[in-house]
Protein backbone atom coordinates (compact mmCIF):
# COMPACT_ATOMS: atom_id res chain seq x y z
CA UNK A 1 0.00 0.00 0.00
CA UNK A 2 1.21 3.76 -0.32
CA UNK A 3 0.02 6.48 1.74
CA UNK A 4 -0.16 10.16 0.55
CA UNK A 5 -0.20 12.79 3.00
CA UNK A 6 -1.00 16.58 2.13
CA UNK A 7 0.04 18.83 5.13
CA UNK A 8 -1.57 22.06 4.93
CA UNK A 9 -2.00 25.12 7.29
CA UNK A 10 -5.22 23.79 8.77
CA UNK A 11 -5.68 20.35 8.23
CA UNK A 12 -3.52 17.37 7.12
CA UNK A 13 -5.45 15.44 4.30
CA UNK A 14 -4.09 10.88 4.35
CA UNK A 15 -4.86 8.94 1.87
CA UNK A 16 -4.21 4.77 1.08
CA UNK A 17 -3.94 3.70 -1.94
CA UNK A 18 -3.20 0.46 -3.96
CA UNK A 19 0.67 -0.29 -4.98
CA UNK A 20 -0.64 -2.72 -7.78
CA UNK A 21 0.98 -1.67 -11.39
CA UNK A 22 -2.78 -2.23 -12.72
CA UNK A 23 -4.74 0.42 -10.29
CA UNK A 24 -5.50 3.50 -12.26
CA UNK A 25 -3.78 6.48 -11.66
CA UNK A 26 -6.55 8.78 -11.92
CA UNK A 27 -8.41 6.65 -9.13
CA UNK A 28 -9.65 7.90 -5.74
CA UNK A 29 -8.00 6.30 -2.33
CA UNK A 30 -8.93 2.82 -0.57
CA UNK A 31 -9.36 5.41 2.43
CA UNK A 32 -8.81 8.78 3.24
CA UNK A 33 -8.75 10.74 6.60
CA UNK A 34 -8.62 14.60 7.65
CA UNK A 35 -6.93 15.50 10.27
CA UNK A 36 -6.09 19.06 12.14
CA UNK A 37 -2.58 20.54 11.79
CA UNK A 38 -0.56 21.02 14.93
CA UNK A 39 3.07 21.48 14.29
CA UNK A 40 3.83 20.96 17.90
CA UNK A 41 2.69 17.22 17.65
CA UNK A 42 5.73 14.84 17.62
CA UNK A 43 6.44 12.21 15.25
CA UNK A 44 5.08 9.51 17.77
CA UNK A 45 1.96 11.23 18.64
CA UNK A 46 1.25 11.44 14.49
CA UNK A 47 2.31 7.76 14.40
CA UNK A 48 -0.24 6.83 16.98
CA UNK A 49 -3.00 9.06 15.31
CA UNK A 50 -1.87 6.92 11.49
CA UNK A 51 -2.42 3.61 13.38
CA UNK A 52 -5.90 4.84 14.83
CA UNK A 53 -7.34 5.36 11.48
CA UNK A 54 -6.12 2.23 9.90
CA UNK A 55 -7.42 0.10 12.97
CA UNK A 56 -10.97 1.92 12.04
CA UNK A 57 -10.58 0.69 8.59
CA UNK A 58 -9.27 -2.90 8.68
CA UNK A 59 -5.33 -1.92 8.01
CA UNK A 60 -2.30 -1.66 9.63
CA UNK A 61 1.19 0.17 9.70
CA UNK A 62 3.20 -3.16 8.24
CA UNK A 63 1.06 -2.73 5.06
CA UNK A 64 2.43 0.85 4.05
CA UNK A 65 5.35 0.15 1.50
CA UNK A 66 6.05 3.61 0.32
CA UNK A 67 4.81 7.25 1.31
CA UNK A 68 4.69 10.69 -1.11
CA UNK A 69 4.08 14.37 0.73
CA UNK A 70 3.48 17.45 0.17
CA UNK A 71 3.83 20.03 2.61
CA UNK A 72 3.41 23.57 3.31
CA UNK A 73 4.49 23.71 6.57
CA UNK A 74 8.49 22.86 7.11
CA UNK A 75 8.63 21.54 10.66
CA UNK A 76 6.01 18.82 9.85
CA UNK A 77 7.97 17.92 6.28
CA UNK A 78 10.30 16.65 8.22
CA UNK A 79 8.41 15.58 11.34
CA UNK A 80 6.92 12.87 8.98
CA UNK A 81 9.77 11.83 7.15
CA UNK A 82 11.91 11.18 10.24
CA UNK A 83 9.11 9.16 11.22
CA UNK A 84 8.66 7.21 8.36
CA UNK A 85 12.22 6.58 8.37
CA UNK A 86 12.80 5.72 11.68
CA UNK A 87 9.92 3.50 12.05
CA UNK A 88 9.19 1.35 8.89
CA UNK A 89 12.66 2.32 7.06
CA UNK A 90 11.32 4.12 3.89
CA UNK A 91 12.53 7.14 2.33
CA UNK A 92 9.43 9.76 1.81
CA UNK A 93 8.89 11.42 -1.84
CA UNK A 94 8.81 14.58 -0.63
CA UNK A 95 7.61 17.15 -3.49
CA UNK A 96 10.20 19.60 -4.25
CA UNK A 97 12.46 20.85 -7.00
CA UNK A 98 13.83 17.95 -8.94
CA UNK A 99 11.00 15.85 -8.46
CA UNK A 100 8.96 15.11 -11.82
CA UNK A 101 5.89 16.39 -12.35
CA UNK A 102 4.94 15.86 -15.85
CA UNK A 103 4.66 19.97 -16.07
CA UNK A 104 6.76 22.40 -16.29
CA UNK A 105 6.75 25.13 -14.29
CA UNK A 106 7.05 28.87 -15.48
CA UNK A 107 7.05 31.09 -11.86
CA UNK A 108 9.39 33.56 -11.56
CA UNK A 109 11.01 31.66 -8.42
CA UNK A 110 9.76 28.19 -8.45
CA UNK A 111 10.79 27.83 -4.81
CA UNK A 112 8.23 30.55 -3.59
CA UNK A 113 4.82 28.16 -5.18
CA UNK A 114 3.50 26.39 -2.42
CA UNK A 115 3.85 22.14 -3.79
CA UNK A 116 0.48 21.36 -2.98
CA UNK A 117 -0.49 24.06 -6.02
CA UNK A 118 1.98 21.83 -8.34
CA UNK A 119 0.68 18.68 -7.20
CA UNK A 120 -2.91 19.64 -7.95
CA UNK A 121 -2.14 20.98 -11.36
CA UNK A 122 -0.09 17.77 -12.32
CA UNK A 123 -3.14 16.30 -11.45
CA UNK A 124 -5.47 17.70 -13.10
CA UNK A 125 -3.38 17.77 -16.26
CA UNK A 126 -3.65 13.90 -16.12
CA UNK A 127 -6.82 13.20 -15.76
CA UNK A 128 -8.17 15.99 -17.31
CA UNK A 129 -5.95 17.02 -19.89
CA UNK A 130 -5.05 21.50 -20.35
CA UNK A 131 -5.14 24.13 -20.28
CA UNK A 132 -6.65 23.65 -16.89
CA UNK A 133 -7.34 25.83 -13.91
CA UNK A 134 -7.57 24.36 -10.65
CA UNK A 135 -9.01 26.46 -7.41
CA UNK A 136 -8.54 24.93 -4.73
CA UNK A 137 -10.74 25.72 -1.50
CA UNK A 138 -8.87 25.26 1.24
CA UNK A 139 -7.04 27.77 4.03
CA UNK A 140 -6.63 30.17 1.00
CA UNK A 141 -8.71 29.73 -1.93
CA UNK A 142 -6.29 29.29 -4.67
CA UNK A 143 -6.17 29.47 -8.57
CA UNK A 144 -3.59 27.83 -10.75
CA UNK A 145 -3.60 28.08 -14.28
CA UNK A 146 -1.78 25.50 -17.07
CA UNK A 147 -1.44 26.60 -20.25
CA UNK A 148 -2.10 23.80 -23.58
CA UNK A 149 1.25 23.05 -23.55
CA UNK A 150 1.13 21.85 -19.74
CA UNK A 151 3.18 24.81 -18.73
CA UNK A 152 2.30 25.94 -15.12
CA UNK A 153 1.76 29.63 -15.10
CA UNK A 154 0.97 30.34 -12.01
CA UNK A 155 -2.49 31.71 -10.26
CA UNK A 156 -4.09 34.18 -7.81
CA UNK A 157 -4.60 33.91 -3.79
CA UNK A 158 -7.20 35.48 -1.74
CA UNK A 159 -8.24 34.72 1.72
CA UNK A 160 -10.25 31.49 2.53
CA UNK A 161 -13.96 31.12 3.46
CA UNK A 162 -13.59 30.03 6.68
CA UNK A 163 -10.25 32.90 7.06
CA UNK A 164 -12.55 35.78 6.40
CA UNK A 165 -15.51 34.42 8.03
CA UNK A 166 -13.71 34.79 11.34
CA UNK A 167 -11.62 37.73 10.31
CA UNK A 168 -15.27 39.21 10.34
CA UNK A 169 -15.93 37.66 13.63
CA UNK A 170 -12.38 38.68 15.46
CA UNK A 171 -12.17 42.03 14.51
CA UNK A 172 -15.56 43.53 14.68
CA UNK A 173 -17.40 43.89 17.77
CA UNK A 174 -20.98 43.52 16.45
CA UNK A 175 -20.67 40.87 14.06
CA UNK A 176 -21.59 37.35 15.20
CA UNK A 177 -20.29 33.75 14.03
CA UNK A 178 -22.58 32.70 11.51
CA UNK A 179 -22.87 28.89 9.86
CA UNK A 180 -21.63 28.49 5.76
CA UNK A 181 -25.31 28.46 4.59
CA UNK A 182 -26.59 30.01 1.42
CA UNK A 183 -29.15 32.90 2.66
CA UNK A 184 -32.56 33.33 0.80
CA UNK A 185 -31.65 36.14 -1.20
CA UNK A 186 -28.47 38.38 -2.30
CA UNK A 187 -30.23 41.51 -0.06
CA UNK A 188 -29.60 40.16 3.55
CA UNK A 189 -32.78 40.90 5.73
CA UNK A 190 -30.95 40.44 8.83
CA UNK A 191 -26.82 40.74 9.82
CA UNK A 192 -26.73 36.80 9.56
CA UNK A 193 -27.82 36.52 6.29
CA UNK A 194 -25.65 39.52 5.03
CA UNK A 195 -22.61 37.96 6.07
CA UNK A 196 -23.52 34.84 4.54
CA UNK A 197 -24.64 36.47 0.95
CA UNK A 198 -21.06 38.44 1.07
CA UNK A 199 -19.18 35.06 1.59
CA UNK A 200 -20.68 32.56 0.43
CA UNK A 201 -22.25 33.98 -2.69
CA UNK A 202 -19.41 36.40 -3.10
CA UNK A 203 -16.96 34.03 -3.13
CA UNK A 204 -19.00 32.35 -6.32
CA UNK A 205 -18.97 35.51 -8.14
CA UNK A 206 -15.01 35.92 -7.09
CA UNK A 207 -15.25 32.47 -8.86
CA UNK A 208 -16.56 33.54 -11.72
CA UNK A 209 -14.29 36.53 -12.63
CA UNK A 210 -11.25 35.08 -11.82
CA UNK A 211 -11.79 32.21 -14.06
CA UNK A 212 -13.02 34.15 -16.80
CA UNK A 213 -10.12 36.29 -16.79
CA UNK A 214 -7.87 33.78 -16.32
CA UNK A 215 -9.05 32.17 -19.73
CA UNK A 216 -8.94 35.04 -21.77
CA UNK A 217 -5.40 35.64 -20.56
CA UNK A 218 -5.06 31.57 -21.33
CA UNK A 219 -6.68 32.40 -24.64
CA UNK A 220 -8.79 29.26 -24.49
CA UNK A 221 -11.44 27.33 -23.13
CA UNK A 222 -9.58 25.84 -20.36
CA UNK A 223 -11.30 22.91 -18.53
CA UNK A 224 -12.14 24.16 -14.65
CA UNK A 225 -11.29 21.92 -11.75
CA UNK A 226 -12.86 22.88 -8.30
CA UNK A 227 -10.93 20.71 -4.80
CA UNK A 228 -10.57 21.42 -1.92
CA UNK A 229 -12.50 21.08 1.77
CA UNK A 230 -14.95 23.94 0.84
CA UNK A 231 -15.98 23.55 -2.49
CA UNK A 232 -18.87 21.66 -2.61
CA UNK A 233 -20.91 25.14 -0.98
CA UNK A 234 -19.47 27.05 -3.46
CA UNK A 235 -20.23 25.05 -6.42
CA UNK A 236 -23.73 25.13 -5.68
CA UNK A 237 -23.78 29.15 -6.12
CA UNK A 238 -22.03 28.74 -9.72
CA UNK A 239 -22.07 26.30 -12.94
CA UNK A 240 -17.93 27.71 -13.64
CA UNK A 241 -17.22 23.91 -12.61
CA UNK A 242 -16.38 21.39 -15.19
CA UNK A 243 -15.16 18.79 -12.51
CA UNK A 244 -15.08 18.48 -8.61
CA UNK A 245 -12.47 16.21 -7.39
CA UNK A 246 -12.26 16.42 -3.42
CA UNK A 247 -9.02 13.87 -3.80
CA UNK A 248 -6.97 15.71 -6.61
CA UNK A 249 -4.22 16.43 -4.18
CA UNK A 250 -3.98 12.85 -3.20
CA UNK A 251 -4.34 11.46 -6.39
CA UNK A 252 -1.45 14.00 -7.90
CA UNK A 253 0.69 12.60 -4.79
CA UNK A 254 0.11 9.08 -6.27
CA UNK A 255 1.17 9.67 -9.93
CA UNK A 256 4.22 11.67 -8.88
CA UNK A 257 5.40 8.99 -6.73
CA UNK A 258 4.52 6.64 -9.24
CA UNK A 259 6.52 8.39 -12.23
CA UNK A 260 9.50 9.28 -9.39
CA UNK A 261 10.07 5.22 -8.05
Amino acid sequence: MIICIDIGNTTISLGMFSSKNDYELDAGPLARWTIATDAARTADEYLYIIKQLLDIRGMTLKEIKDVAICSVVPRLTSVFSEMFKSHFGLEALVVGPGVKTGIKILYENTRDVGTDRIVDASAAVKIYGSPVIVVDFGTATVFDAVSKDNEYLGGAIVPGIEVGLNALYQNTSQLKRVELNKPPTAIGKNTENAIQSGIILGCADLVNGMVSRFADELNSKPKVIGTGGLVTIIAKETDVFDHINLDLTLIGLRQILIANR
